[in-house]
């Protein structure tokens, strides 16, 4: 039985994270669970001034639960959590609790190695200018408002991350899926193991049409392993996507997804070119997602910090084809197969110079230059040093690219910090301040 907020009413409730999601998940129960308990790795969390628990004695407190309302971060496959799920205690997501609120059917939800992001924002931009009553929620937007509110929409959009398919009990009307790689692979112990999570969300219970990118090799080699009804998306979208404003051909194919999936949604005036075009106006591409934020002396700066793998990143190589590129690449190690991507770096056709930043960049970098005599390659230890390499190589015309390709932890605390840090870097070399965006 898929649970919802009000099932929890009465119960002895743990709630496993301190972070955004669980302080959402506190507000909701505070009045109406018999007893709350708050749990966290860190010892010095608090809620509300609540004491929150860690080690022995928040693994001791949990034990205690009827239920367990899990923030996404912390690994089902860790050896405690997996201890409390066979003790018959139930893990269950705030994302999920909401979403079973509502009728399915009006619940798109998006998933992906690469371009959930990107897509979950264009259903919702196109949805809204089609003169629905749109929400977009889940690992992009707001965190979701409560079942009265919930039930106004005529079409909520939920991006959900690979950690959160695992929390949720139902099938949405819609699955989107952009894309399959490997990612997170520390969460989820295995890149087999996390493609299989990934697709969780296809193989839930409930009547449902999975829409997928026909365009991803791995995902369609995986398809053994995806539920519902499949509808293939194959294409990049026409001239109405235009408006969008979005760089790359994988871009150009999501924006084809995302209309496939308000097709699939019973969207009215989602087949229409001339109404999707209208639809798409006034769109703002997201932040860090291989986003034009400037163009100094016929350079143009491209920010992909949000390229936390491998996947993201050779998408953006397809789309700088034929240029001369400055590539800033590297951060966290967390262990993953870099090879394709030093291959395709070695061998590309054009002027290329891969700048590698902490902690990964300088092993990748020394890599590519083993199997490669014309791609250069340097290294650096801050963003700024790095994009002043990168002007210097682009100088007259080209592009610099910020696509790491690996998580923006020991340098930065998230992503968007590194954003920053390369927008301010940019800003620095041209005088200008960055473009807008989402």
């Amino acid at each position: 039985m898929a649970r919802t907020w009000a099932d929890l009413a009465g119960l002895r409730i743990g709630i496993l994270g301190a972070g955004i999601e669980g302080r959402h998940a506190f507000a909701r129960l505070k009045d109406s669970a018999s007893v709350l308990v708050v749990v966290d790795d860190n010892p010095d969390a608090s809620i509300e001034s609540k004491p929150v628990l860690s080690g022995p004695q928040g693994f001791e407190a949990l034990c205690t639960c009827d239920v367990i309302v899990k923030s996404p971060g912390f690994s089902r496959y860790r050896p405690d959590l997996m201890n409390l799920a066979e003790r018959g205690i139930p893990l269950v997501g705030a994302l999920g609790l909401s979403l079973n609120e509502v009728d399915p059917q009006r619940v798109i939800a998006v998933t992906g190695t690469k371009g959930k992001s990107t897509t979950s924002s264009i259903i919702f931009h196109l949805a809204q200018g089609l003169g629905l009553r749109s929400l977009l929620i889940g690992n992009i937007g707001a965190t979701p408002p409560a079942r009265e509110e919930l039930a106004s929409y005529d079409l909520i959009v939920a991006e959900v991350s690979s950690f959160q398919a695992l929390d949720l009990e139902q099938s949405p009307g819609v699955v989107v899926v952009t894309s399959l790689g490997t990612d997170h692979v520390d969460w989820h112990g295995s890149p087999e193991q996390y493609r299989h999570d990934k697709l969780q969300l296809t193989r839930l219970e409930g009547t449902h049409r999975s829409v997928l990118q026909g365009r991803d090799e791995l995902l369609r080699s995986n398809a053994h392993d995806i539920g519902g009804q499949l509808v293939w998306s194959t294409g990049v979208a026409g001239e109405w996507a235009s408006a969008l404003g979005l760089v790359g051909t994988h871009n150009q194919a999501n924006a084809e997804l995302a209309r496939t999936a308000l097709i699939e949604a019973g969207v009215s005036g989602a087949d229409d070119d001339e109404k999707l075009a209208a639809a798409a106006a006034g769109f703002t591409p997201l932040r860090g997602r291989l986003t034009l934020i400037a163009r100094h002396e016929g350079v143009s700066f491209i920010d992909d910090s949000l390229a936390t793998n491998v996947t993201p990143t050779m998408a953006a190589l397809d789309a700088m084809e034929g240029q001369r590129l400055a590539l800033l690449i590297g951060g966290f190690d967390r262990g993953i197969d870099y090879q394709v991507l030093i291959e395709r770096l070695a061998h590309r056709a054009d002027p290329t110079l891969v700048i590698g930043l902490p902690d990964s960049g300088p092993n990748l970098v020394s890599h590519i230059l083993a199997l490669s005599t014309t791609t250069r390659g340097s290294t650096a230890t801050t963003i700024d040093e790095a994009v002043r390499q990168a002007w210097d190589f682009v100088a007259g015309g080209g592009v610099v690219l910020m696509s790491p390709a690996a998580p923006s932890f020991s340098q930065f605390s998230n992503w968007k910090e590194r954003s920053d840090a390369f927008a301010q870097a940019v800003t620095a070399v041209t005088g200008k301040a960055p473009l807008t965006f989402g």
